[in-house]
C-alpha cells in the first residue's frame, strides 16, 4: 500500500483515489519570465518520479502542470524589453521544455497556460461574489474576503489573528481587510493592451491564485487525489487556492497535498528574489548557454548527475546546494555506471532484461525489488531506494553477475536514472569529476585525441616497446582517463 505525507494532516496516510484505478494530480509550474533555476529542477523532477510511481504501481495518470503566462513580472520582462508578453512567454516556456528534456522529465499530461482560462476564473469570482466572499474596492480591483471563509489557515496551520498586514500584503486602503487578497486586478493605463481583458469588473488580469483554482477545476474537478508545488506555495498560494475553490464549489479541493522541500544554498531558499540561484542551464551546458537562444545542448553525464543530485535525497528533505555537493553525486553516480559498463548489464545477448510491470512476481519474490518497492511505496522514499541501487551495484561487482546488474539497470530506469550506454556516458567529460589540473587536462582531450593515444599504445605493445606503453598510459592516466586491457587486446577507456 503507497502511504503519503498529506501536508493538510501532517501526517502520512494510505493513498486511496477518488476514482479506483485513477489519478487526478494537479501541480503548480512555473511563472515564465526567466530561465529555470536549480530550486525548479527539484521541484519538475520530484513530481517525475511521483508521476513514474503512480504509473508504475499501475495507476491510470491525469497529470496537469500549469503555466503561468500573465503576470507582473513578465509584463516588465516584456516593457524592458519592448517584446509581446506572448514573445517573452513562448521564448520561457520553450527553455522550460529544454530543461525538462536534459533532466529526464517527462511532459505533464495537460500543459494548461493561465491566459487560456481567464473566463473560468471570472466564472468563479461570480460565484465567489454571490456568496458574499468576493467583492470589489474602491481601487477597482476585486478581492476575497478571507475572514468569512471558516476554513482559512487549515493547510498553513496559520491562524488569522496572529497575521499581520505587513507579512503579506501591502496595505490597501480599497480593501475590508488587510489580509484580503486580489481576485481581479484592475487595469493600468501605462501597462500594455495585451495583458488587459474585458470583465464585468473592467479591464484588468486574473491575479495569480484564482489561476490555479479555475484550471485544476475544469481539467480535473474537485477533489482533485493530489495537488503539489514547491515549499513557498503552501502559503499563501495554496491556502488561497483552497478558500477560493472550497468557498465556490464547496467540498473539498484536493485529498492530498504534497510540497517538496527547499533547496538551500547555506541558509537561504535559493530563489531569483533573493540573488543566489543557479539556472539548470548553466550547470548541465555543454558550453555557455546564449542567453538569446531557448536550446541549448547539454552534458548528458552532467545532466544526469543533477537528476541524480535531487533523486538520492527524499523530496520532502531540506537538500543544500554546494559545487562539492554535486561532485560528490557525479562520483557516485560513476561507481553505478561503472558497474553496469564492467559486468556487462546491457549485453542483451548475455542478460534478460527483468519484468517490471506492475503485475510482474519480480515485485513479490525478489528481495531486491521488495525493498526498492518497500521503499518508494513509503512517501516516495527515493533515498531509499536509491540505497537499494547501490546494494545490487555491491552484488553485481562481486559476484560479476549479469542478472544483478540488469536489475539494477531496470531500477535505475524507474527513477529516470542508468538508461545512456554506459561507455558512452563514462566517456563524457565532467567538470565535476575532478577539481584539479589532471580533469582540465582530460576536458581538453577529444575522444578522438584519446582514441589516437590508445592506438600508439596498442602499436608500441606489439611491437614490444613496454617503456613507451606504460609512459603513453601514465600521459592518460594523468590527464584524468583511465584504460582496461580486456581479452583479446582490446582496450576500453573512460574519464575518471
Amino acid at each position: 500500500m503507497l502511504r503519503i505525507y498529506n501536508s493538510l494532516n501532517r501526517s502520512k496516510a494510505d493513498f486511496v483515489p477518488t476514482e479506483p484505478g485513477h489519478v487526478k494530480m494537479y501541480v503548480c509550474g512555473m511563472t515564465v519570465y526567466d530561465f529555470c533555476h536549480l530550486g525548479h529542477a527539484r521541484m519538475l523532477v520530484s513530481f517525475d518520479v511521483i508521476q513514474r510511481w503512480l504509473r508504475q504501481l499501475g495507476y491510470q495518470v491525469t497529470y496537469v502542470r500549469n503555466i503561468t503566462d500573465i503576470d507582473d513580472k513578465i509584463i516588465r520582462r516584456a516593457v524592458s524589453t519592448n517584446r509581446l508578453m506572448g514573445e517573452v512567454t513562448q521564448f520561457y516556456i520553450d527553455a522550460m521544455h529544454a530543461d525538462e528534456l536534459a533532466l529526464g522529465v517527462a511532459s505533464p499530461d495537460l500543459e494548461p497556460r493561465a491566459t487560456a482560462y481567464v473566463g473560468d476564473m471570472l466564472g468563479i469570482i461570480k460565484r465567489l461574489e454571490d456568496k458574499g466572499l468576493a467583492y470589489q474596492s474602491t481601487t477597482g480591483d476585486v478581492n476575497y474576503a478571507v475572514r468569512k471563509f471558516n476554513g482559512y489557515g487549515k493547510l498553513s496551520g496559520k491562524s488569522l489573528d496572529d497575521l499581520r498586514a505587513g507579512e503579506r500584503v501591502a496595505v490597501d486602503d480599497g480593501k475590508h481587510d488587510p489580509l484580503d487578497f486580489v481576485l481581479w486586478k484592475a487595469a493600468k493605463d501605462q501597462e500594455p493592451d495585451e495583458s488587459k481583458w474585458a470583465s464585468p469588473y473592467g479591464f484588468g488580469r486574473p491575479g495569480w491564485h484564482i489561476e490555479c483554482s479555475a484550471m485544476s477545476y475544469a481539467l480535473l474537478g474537485m477533489p482533485l487525489d493530489i495537488h503539489g508545488g514547491g515549499p513557498d506555495l503552501k502559503f499563501p498560494h495554496h491556502e488561497n487556492e483552497i478558500a477560493q475553490s472550497e468557498g465556490a464549489f464547496g467540498g473539498q479541493m484536493a485529498n492530498y497535498w504534497m510540497h517538496c522541500g527547499p533547496l538551500m544554498v547555506n541558509d537561504d531558499k535559493m530563489s531569483k528574489s533573493l540573488g543566489n540561484f543557479h539556472t539548470i542551464r548553466d550547470i548541465i551546458a555543454k558550453s555557455d548557454p546564449d542567453p538569446n537562444h531557448a536550446h541549448y545542448e547539454a552534458n548528458p553525464r552532467e545532466a544526469e548527475m543533477l537528476r541524480f543530485f535531487i533523486v538520492r535525497n527524499h523530496y520532502r528533505s531540506i537538500q543544500n546546494y554546494a559545487s562539492a555537493n554535486l561532485l560528490d553525486a557525479q562520483h557516485a553516480l560513476d561507481r553505478l555506471y561503472q558497474t553496469l559498463a564492467s559486468v556487462g548489464a546491457l549485453d542483451t545477448n548475455h542478460a534478460e532484461y527483468p519484468d517490471l510491470s506492475a503485475q510482474s512476481s519480480l515485485w513479490l519474490n525478489n528481495d531486491w525489488a521488495q525493498r526498492f518497492q518497500q521503499a518508494m511505496n513509503d512517501d516516495f522514499n527515493t533515498a531509499g531506494a536509491v540505497a537499494v541501487l547501490f546494494d545490487l551495484a555491491a552484488k553485481a561487482n562481486r559476484e560479476q553477475c549479469q542478472a544483478t546488474a540488469s536489475l539494477l539497470h531496470a531500477l535505475g530506469g524507474v527513477l529516470g536514472l542508468l538508461q545512456t550506454n554506459p561507455s558512452a556516458y563514462l566517456r563524457s567529460p565532467s567538470r565535476y569529476v575532478q577539481q584539479n589540473d589532471a580533469h582540465h587536462a582530460a576536458a581538453q582531450l577529444s575522444d578522438e585525441q584519446i582514441e589516437s593515444l590508445i592506438q600508439q599504445r596498442t602499436q608500441a605493445k606489439a611491437q614490444r616497446d613496454f617503456s613507451q606503453a606504460d609512459a603513453l598510459r601514465e600521459q592518460l592516466r594523468e590527464a584524468g582517463v583511465e584504460l582496461e586491457d580486456k581479452a583479446g587486446g582490446l582496450t576500453t577507456w573512460r574519464r575518471a
